[in-house]
């Protein structure tokens, strides 16, 4: 008998598998392997067996369960002895391979220790062969998952030491290879960062080591709060050392080879990381998920491929030309294949090979944007340091789109326009018509018919269409986790009436899964599915159950991590509301794509241009109060109020800024910067006749807040995924420097105006409450300034704004209260003004909007990362989009209009 815990849980008695009955003998026997030779009291036993509160019987359940295990075990069975207060499983190294592991590990030590770092590495690579996956993969409770924890950190050990001595012995090609997958699976792990750095610098790749040790000095600060350890430190100062380069002449700097090379490899790292993360989440890996079967469409002279989810990546790249067309009903498991298809592609890539890149269709528009421009700008929002040309060169991401270096993965034909539909695929044919990769995914329906009105298309392509779930598949599925005898009377009708609405519900992996969420869980029935008169009154049961599933109370285990489990201060109920707001959001916008900063577009055009105007108008009226009463308020209210309110109505909508700070290599740029800032501190100064002294102190405060923006560079790691909070927090410290900048050096500049100015008189009109010259100036400074912020449309508003206002002529302050009032409320307004055309200010004023009228939570990121971790969003790079369009659809048409 052979038992193996390296993995899923398994049994072998002369070659077979033995399997048992139930999760509970499983649970038996696996607390019982953790613990060989040792005695498990019966109190372990019921924690093991029972997740939630056990029942009065549980001491006889676990006898019972014993007594069956033995049975089920036959001849091994002897080996589980009663032993006082619990039981013992008898186990030698031969039996066990938790054991073997063990055996191996300490016999490599000891060889190591001898110096034999050969035989050591092939005693390592021999235990290490042992393990399939995770120790008891899929079996985790609260109480096995602690032992089974232990074990794979041992593993993690392993595989360290191994890497270790084949450093010593020189192999660093293969520790890199085998270091570079090991770090992805175990990102904060300091000792395999440092074994992979040490094997990147012998290999002379630098630049990659220290992409590597700022990689995890950012997961450290942000999981853990801490910093690398000193040796990790260290290593890395004697990396930059050296690849310090040797002084040149001034001749222009020839670009680093292997520069693009590198940022193909990064963006294989950060989509691998991006989407093992969400399938994880998702729960895709489970030891038994429910069977996506595929068939390809016959063709004359060729044989019919079949197959089901572990075939279509060798499929995909066995095909003459690499182009797959995936149907299938709707919920019928599209999604879910796009997803493995780009981890297995992913896995089995080679240096030189494209990187499969999953992408939703749902947010391009063919009549407007070549596939090719949308497709480098998703990778761009995905992975803004594609975008630093200094590391990886001009234009990155269309490089990496025209160069071949990317397959498209395309998620979603069907769920685009319908009016767009034939131009997408028309625009697709014409573009991969060069046999370039594709894999597209759409609904059989949809697809059919947009093939009928654009003719001919994709004619290499091969087209394979997900087949139903079987029967059984099903049964199985619902009740390996539950235990039969719940599940009997839906396994009764769908053997018996397979035609019945039930049936033809459970036909698609989304409703089974819908079902085994919904009625999982001890207190529900699932009898109550065969209530449902026909198949779209059960469709609907099932999707509206799926919300208030996910946010059901239910106790947490001790130790929870709360950035990675979801958080129990949701309601069913708010969830559901906030839910269906943003779902009909996005209806409305024909999306899937749930983006922070186009959040705007849930309130209402008029709305938003109101609120922006109304904030901006609200610190220029006091303003013009201070400096001269009502009048001059009014006059600087409805001018810069107005300008808000025009320039959110009718301009361009931003986008988020991709921003980090950066000090290297901007001294120059600094200076030049610099000296725009003084010499318009300068004109500003002499413009308003100011005294010597004041105008250099302008000159100097204006260089300063020019110059300072350089220091805000794109960011350079491109193995980084970008996620919507990383993408704020960019756009929010861009967003807060640009306006903090502007409301300082521009409150100085007033304040001190209306502080010390010597009233001089240009070309007065108005009786000489207005000036002609001063008019100019402040309409040039205002049109520079809207430009600056947002372009066309802001420049105009802004300069008549700057006409308007900068033109009036105020006395000079009285005492030396009212200037210090006045520059700040202009300051703060010209920076509120800038901050609502970035797209956090943006996102901020009508997020707050939204969040006070009751349609969103206050909080809401940190809602829809919970979200996330409960399964009803999926995070797709910058954005979020519901776990399935259908959902989003269901949530949209029931919560009711705003």
């Amino acid at each position: 008998m052979r038992f193996r815990i390296l993995g899923t849980l398994e049994v072998r008695a002369d070659g077979a598998r033995v399997g048992l009955a139930s999760p509970r003998q499983q649970r038996a026997l696996a607390v019982l392997l953790l613990n060989p030779n040792a005695v498990v009291p019966v109190e372990r036993m019921i924690d093991a067996l029972w997740d939630d509160e056990p029942p009065a019987t549980a001491v006889k359940q676990v006898r019972n369960c014993v007594s069956a295990l033995r049975s089920r075990l036959g001849e091994a069975g002897g080996a589980i002895v009663t032993d006082g207060p619990g039981y013992r499983l008898r186990a030698d190294a031969d039996e066990l391979d938790s054991l073997r592991f063990r055996r191996h590990v300490a016999a490599a030590r000891g060889l190591a220790a001898q110096a034999k770092l050969v035989d050591a590495v092939e005693e390592i690579r021999a235990g290490l062969a042992l393990w399939r996956g995770p120790a008891l993969d899929g079996l985790r409770t609260t109480t096995l998952a602690g032992r089974a924890a232990l074990l794979d950190d041992q593993r993690a050990d392993a595989v360290e030491l191994g890497a270790g001595w084949r450093l010593r012995l020189g192999e660093t090609g293969e520790v890199v290879r085998e270091l570079t997958e090991f770090c992805g699976e175990h990102p904060t792990r300091e000792l395999s960062h440092l074994l992979l750095m040490r094997a990147l610098a012998k290999e002379g790749r630098y630049a990659e080591a220290s992409t590597v040790f700022h990689g995890l000095r950012r997961r450290l600060a942000g999981e853990l709060g801490v910093d690398p350890n000193p040796e990790l430190r260290r290593l890395h100062d004697r990396i930059l050392a050296e690849a310090a380069p040797e002084p040149a002449d001034p001749e222009p700097e020839a670009e680093p080879p292997h520069r693009f090379d590198r940022a193909v490899t990064e963006l294989a790292e950060a989509v691998t990381w991006q989407w093992r993360a969400e399938a994880e989440l998702r729960s895709l890996h489970r030891p038994q998920p429910i069977m996506l079967r595929w068939s390809a469409a016959a063709r004359p002279g060729k044989r019919v491929l079949r197959g089901d989810l572990d075939d279509i990546a060798g499929t995909f790249a066995a095909l003459p030309v690499r182009q797959l067309v995936v149907l299938g009903d709707p919920g019928s498991g599209k999604s879910v294949l796009a997803l493995m298809l780009t981890l297995e592609l992913l896995r089995t890539r080679t240096p030189d090979a494209p990187v499969p890149v999953l992408l939703s269709l749902a947010s391009w528009d063919p009549q407007r944007e070549h596939l090719d421009s949308w497709l480098a700008g998703r990778l761009a929002e995905n992975h803004p340091a594609l975008l630093n040309a200094r590391e990886y060169g001009a234009g990155a991401p269309t490089r990496l789109v025209l160069g071949g270096h990317v397959v498209p993965i395309l998620d979603g034909l069907d769920e685009m326009p319908a009016d767009l539909r034939v131009a997408a695929l028309d625009a697709l044919d014409q573009t991969m018509a060069v046999g370039r990769s594709l894999v597209l995914t759409c609904r059989s329906a949809e697809y059919e018919q947009v093939t009928r009105e654009s003719g001919a298309v994709l004619s290499a392509a091969t087209v394979v269409r997900l087949e139903p779930v079987a029967r059984e598949e099903a049964i199985t599925y619902l009740s390996a986790r539950q235990g039969e005898d719940r599940w009997l009377p839906v396994a009764e009708r769908l053997r018996r009436d397979p035609d019945a609405a039930l049936a033809r519900v459970l036909r698609t992996p989304l409703m089974v899964d819908l079902a085994r969420i919904g009625y999982g869980r001890p207190h529900a029935d699932p009898a109550e599915l065969l209530a449902a008169a026909d198949a779209e009154t059960l469709e609907g049961q099932l999707l509206d159950s799926f919300v208030p599933n996910a946010y059901a109370r239910v106790p947490q285990p001790p130790g929870r991590n709360p950035k990675t489990s979801p958080t129990g201060r949701y309601t069913a109920e708010q969830a559901t509301r906030w839910l269906g707001f943003l779902a009909r959001h996005l209806e409305r916008a024909r999306s899937r794509d749930l983006a922070w900063w186009q959040l705007y577009r849930a309130v209402p055009a008029g709305t938003r241009a109101g609120l922006a105007g109304a904030l901006i108008a609200l610190f220029f009226v006091v303003t013009g109060w201070v400096a001269d009463g009502p009048e001059l308020a009014a006059v600087y209210g409805l001018s810069f109020g107005g300008a808000g309110y025009l320039t959110h109505r009718f301009g361009r909508p931003p986008e988020p800024l991709r921003t980090e700070l950066r000090f290297a290599g901007a001294a120059r740029k600094f200076a030049g910067r610099f000296a725009i800032g003084a010499a318009v501190g300068v004109l500003l100064g002499l413009g308003w006749s100011l005294a010597a002294g004041l105008v250099g102190f302008l000159a100097l405060v204006f260089g300063l807040v020019f110059a300072v923006h350089v220091w805000l560079a794109k960011p350079v790691d491109a193995s980084r995924v970008s996620s919507p909070r990383t993408i704020l927090r960019n756009e929010r410290t861009g967003a807060i420097a640009l306006s903090v900048s502007y409301m300082v050096s521009l409150g100085l500049f007033d304040g001190m105006a209306f502080a010390f100015t010597a009233e001089t008189r240009f070309l007065p009109v108005l009786g000489g409450r207005y000036d002609l010259a001063l008019a100019i100036a402040g309409g040039v400074a205002g049109v520079a300034f809207g430009f600056f912020m947002a372009r066309g449309v802001a420049a105009v508003c802004y300069g008549v704004a700057g006409a308007l206002a900068g033109g009036q002529v105020f006395p000079a302050a009285t005492n030396a209260v009212l200037p210090i009032v006045a520059g700040v409320c202009f300051g703060a307004g010209i920076g509120l003004a800038v901050l609502v055309t970035r797209a956090w200010g943006n996102y901020f004023v009508h997020h707050l909007w939204l969040a006070a009228t009751g349609r969103l939570p206050w909080r809401l990121m940190h809602f829809l990362d919970d979200a996330h971790r409960r399964g009803v969003l999926r995070q797709a790079g910058g954005v979020y989009q519901f776990r399935h369009a259908r959902v989003q659809e269901r949530l949209a048409a029931v919560t009711g209009e705003d």
